[in-house]
């Protein structure tokens, strides 16, 4: 990185040129929008859609009700964000925005061009190289075209409310806006990846996650107590908190945040990480290369795998009865009522 971009790090870190989004995109997520790509028609419906959806009042609202982050305004922001499109090599530096809101948030919406929304919350919680893996985060959203179907997203989910006095029609959206959400749920692992990539600074990342999730309160948390509340939120319980765990993250646009430590952590110490740092990652001048089926199948393999490593006890279940382990009915009688495969003296299920 050059002195004359006004980025220079205060460390050194690796640029990657022409990287494709595909580097770090979750397979589940990358699955969606390869295919998503590839449909014939696709950007001609969204172009369409666009005079429907709010893109232009929140591009007003942003610019008449919010500070836009430049060289005379937060010129910190200004210099991660350009910072963060350089490591990417994104080329077209987004319009990215400060807005009031003690909540801790950011966002990528757009379909023409991508805008990044950070709010006051965040930026005063966090410190420098934490703020600089949530830019990289958004830029990581813009460079995926997720602000695309976030905008959609929140179009469906405003629709849905507007009518919810309508049952049939009101179940239509939902059910869009439930398959959105899971995407998108995923999506936000993948942005968390491009995060890591232009931070390269795993710690700031799992500190920025703490933050987010228990304030800024560094000193009284650790990484490795907060890390093993993910792998008890995973393997504990029985089959009833399988399902509030489902219907707990329904609702939601981001997975947990303890997940989201976890899964990011998990990919740093991976092979495929390895190699984007060491320079071996795909191009996008191979994306239009890709193909769908190739993309599906890496997911389903990659959901295939989870099943079978998962400590969760629904997923465990599911695992045993793909492996044609056991009996249906005595599986589901022991694991709803909380225990093993074992029972207590009287016959009844063990603690």
């Amino acid at each position: 990185m050059t002195e004359s971009q006004g980025n220079a790090p205060s460390r050194r870190r690796e640029r990657f040129p022409e990287i494709s989004s595909r580097a770090y995109e979750h397979p589940a997520d990358r699955s969606a929008l390869v295919a998503l790509r590839k449909l014939s028609g696709f950007d001609t419906v969204f172009k369409a859609l666009s005079g429907l959806l709010p893109e232009r009042s929140l591009r007003l609202l942003f610019l008449s009700d919010s500070v836009r982050v430049g060289d005379a305004q937060f010129a910190h922001l200004h210099s991660m964000l350009r910072d963060a499109c350089y490591i990417l090599d994104l080329e077209k530096v987004p319009a990215m925005y400060v807005t009031q809101d003690p909540r801790p948030n950011a966002m990528c919406i757009g379909l023409d061009e991508p805008i990044i929304v950070v709010t006051t919350g965040l930026v005063e919680l966090l410190d420098e190289e934490e703020m600089r893996a949530v830019v990289g985060h958004e830029v990581g959203h813009a460079l995926s075209g997720h602000s695309v179907y976030r905008t959609v997203l929140l179009f469906l989910t405003s629709l849905a409310l507007k009518v919810a006095w309508i049952p049939l029609g009101n179940m239509a959206i939902m059910a869009i806006v439930t398959a959105l959400r899971e995407w998108f749920r995923k999506s936000e692992l993948s942005a968390d990846r491009a995060g890591l990539l232009v931070g390269q600074d795993l710690q700031a990342s799992m500190r920025g996650l703490m933050k987010i999730a228990g304030g800024n309160h560094l000193h009284e948390m650790n990484v490795d107590a907060f890390l093993a509340q993910a792998e008890e939120y995973e393997a504990g319980g029985d089959l009833r908190d399988s399902v509030l765990k489902i219907l707990n993250v329904l609702p939601r646009s981001h997975p947990f945040t303890t997940v989201r430590a976890a899964e990011l952590k998990k990919w740093a110490e991976s092979r495929d990480y390895q190699r984007i740092m060491d320079g071996h990652y795909p191009r996008r001048t191979e994306d239009k290369d890709t193909s769908v089926s190739d993309s599906f199948r890496e997911s389903a393999s990659h959901y295939a795998e989870s099943v079978r490593t998962s400590k969760d006890p629904l997923m465990k279940l599911v695992g045993d009865l793909a492996g044609g382990a056991g009996d249906l009915g005595s599986k589901l009688r022991d694991k709803f009522a909380g225990g093993g495969s074992g029972t207590g003296g009287n016959g009844s299920p063990g603690a």
